[in-house]
C-alpha cells in the first residue's frame, strides 16, 4: 500500500493564514471548553455536586468526573477518525467543535445536588462524556488541517500552532474565573457566577464554526480521494497495519498530559484545600502558561531544525527534572517560589506538546491518518492525563509531594524510552517529519 505524503506545495500566503487561524481558533476552543472543566472541578464541583463533608473527598470525586472525559476521547477518535478519513477533514472538525461547544455550554444549566440530588452528578458526567468524545476528533483533525497544508521544512512551524490553542483556552479560562474572582464574593460565585464561563463558550463556538467554514479540504485528503476509495473501516487498516505506530506515538504523548494536569488541575486543587490563596494562585498559573506558549513556539522552530522527535526527547527529560522540583517548589508554599516551579513544568510542556502537531502526522499515512493521530493522542490523554488527578491527589495524601514528583518523573521517562526505541517514519513524503 502505498503512502500519501503530506504536501509539500506552498499555497498563497493568504491562504495559509487563514487555515491556521482555522486550526488555532478551533483548538483554542476547545481548550478553553476542556479547562474551564478543569479549573471548576478544583475549585467548586466537589461541594456543588458531590457534597460529602470532607473537601479532600469531594476534590477526588471532582477529579473522577474530570476523568470521565478522557476515557471518551478514544471513542470520539475512532468515531470522528472514521469519518474524517473517509469523508473529509473538514466537515468532521465542524462536528466535532458543535459537539464539544454544546456540552460545555448545557453545563451552565445543570441544577446542583441540593437542587436535583444523584441527577446532578450524573447529568455532569453525561456532559463531561460529551466533551470528551467530541474532543476526541477535535485535536487531531486541527493539527492534520495545519501539517497537511504546510509548505517544506516549515511542518514543525505550523504544527505548533494549534498547540498555541492550549494557552491561549487556559488564559481565557482562567483569566475568566480570576475576573469573576475579583469581581464577586464567594457565596455569589458558589452560586451562579461559576455557570458564566461555561454559558460564555457560546461565543468562542460561533467564532469558531464561523472561521472553520470559510476553509477548503486539506491536500493530502484530495489527493487520497483521487488515487481510489477510502479505507471502508480505517480504525481496522490502522490496527492491521499501523499498531506499531499507534502504540509508539501513544506512549509518546503521555509526558505532556502528566506534566499539564499535575502543574494545573492538580497544583491548583492541592494548594488551595492547604490555604494558599485562590486568586493568588490562579493568578500564578496565568503567568506560567506564558511560559508553555514561549516552549510551544520555540518547539516549532526547533523541530524544523531538527526534528519534532529530537525536540520531544529533550522535551521528556526536562520533564523528569521538573517532576523532581516539585517538592522544593511547591511544597515550599512561597509564591515566587511556586511560580518559578510552575513556569518551568509549562515551558517544559511545551516542549513535549508543540512537536507532536507535525510528529504525530508524519508516523501514518494519508488513508489512516486522522484515525491514527486522534486515537494516539487522546489514548494519551487516558493514560497521563484523565488518571493523574486522581493519582496525584492520592499520593499527596498518603505521601506528600515526593511520591507526585515521582509519578510524573515516570510518566516522562515512559515517554522517553518510547521515543527512543520508534524507527523514524516513512510516510511523510520526501521532507520527513519525524526522524532521529
Amino acid at each position: 500500500m502505498s503512502a500519501s505524503p503530506l504536501p509539500t506545495t506552498p499555497r498563497a500566503s493568504a491562504s495559509h493564514r487563514r487555515i491556521l487561524l482555522a486550526s488555532l481558533v478551533g483548538t483554542s476552543v476547545e481548550f478553553y471548553d476542556f479547562y474551564i472543566y478543569a479549573t471548576a472541578a478544583s475549585l467548586v464541583f466537589g461541594p456543588l455536586f458531590f457534597p460529602t463533608g470532607d473537601p479532600a473527598v469531594e476534590l477526588l470525586a471532582a477529579y473522577g468526573s474530570l476523568a470521565v472525559a478522557f476515557f471518551a476521547r478514544p471513542i470520539g477518535a475512532w468515531a470522528f477518525g472514521h469519518f474524517g478519513d473517509r469523508v473529509g477533514r473538514k466537515s468532521t472538525l465542524i462536528a466535532s467543535l458543535l459537539l464539544m461547544g454544546g456540552s460545555t455550554m448545557a453545563i451552565a444549566f445543570l441544577p446542583t445536588f441540593a437542587q436535583a440530588g444523584y441527577v446532578a452528578p450524573l447529568l455532569l458526567c453525561l456532559l463531561r462524556f460529551g466533551q470528551g468524545f467530541g474532543l476526541g476528533g477535535e485535536w487531531g483533525g486541527a493539527a492534520l488541517l495545519a501539517v497537511e497544508n504546510a509548505p517544506p521544512h516549515r511542518r514543525g512551524r505550523y504544527g505548533m500552532v494549534p498547540q498555541l490553542g492550549a494557552p491561549v483556552g487556559f488564559i481565557a479560562a482562567n483569566g475568566l474565573f480570576l475576573l469573576l474572582g475579583a469581581t464577586m464574593d464567594r457565596d455569589a460565585f458558589m452560586a451562579w457566577g461559576w455557570r458564566l464561563p461555561f454559558l460564555l463558550s457560546s461565543v468562542l463556538i460561533a467564532l469558531g464554526l464561523w472561521v472553520r467554514l470559510t476553509i477548503a479540504e486539506t491536500p493530502a485528503f484530495s489527493a487520497m480521494i483521487e488515487e481510489g476509495p477510502p479505507p471502508a473501516v480505517p480504525i481496522g487498516e490502522l490496527l492491521r497495519h499501523h499498531w506499531r505506530a499507534a502504540l509508539g506515538g501513544t506512549l509518546g504523548a503521555v509526558a505532556c498530559f502528566a506534566v499539564y494536569y499535575v502543574a494545573t488541575a492538580f497544583a491548583l486543587g492541592y494548594a488551595v484545600t492547604r490555604g494558599f490563596d485562590r486568586q493568588l494562585f490562579l493568578a500564578l498559573q496565568l503567568g506560567a502558561i506564558l511560559f508553555m506558549a514561549l516552549g510551544i513556539a520555540l518547539s516549532g522552530e526547533w523541530s524544523d531544525r531538527r526534528s519534532p522527535a529530537h525536540v520531544l526527547r529533550w522535551g521528556c527529560v526536562g520533564a523528569v527534572i521538573a517532576g523532581f522540583a516539585l517538592v522544593p517548589g511547591l511544597g515550599s508554599g512561597a509564591p515566587l517560589a511556586v511560580f518559578a516551579t510552575l513556569a518551568f513544568a509549562l515551558f517544559v510542556m511545551g516542549f513535549v506538546y508543540g512537536p507532536l502537531g507535525a510528529w504525530l502526522p508524519g508516523l501514518f499515512p494519508a488513508r489512516v491518518r486522522y484515525t491514527g493521530v486522534s486515537l494516539a493522542f487522546n489514548m494519551a490523554g487516558i493514560i497521563g492525563g484523565g488518571l493523574t488527578p486522581i493519582a496525584a491527589q492520592t499520593l499527596a495524601q498518603r505521601g506528600g509531594l515526593a511520591p507526585v514528583g515521582v509519578y510524573l518523573a515516570a510518566m516522562s521517562l515512559l515517554s522517553l524510552v518510547a521515543l527512543l526505541v520508534m524507527r523514524p517514519a516513512r510516510h511523510v513524503g520526501p521532507v520527513p517529519v519525524e526522524g532521529p
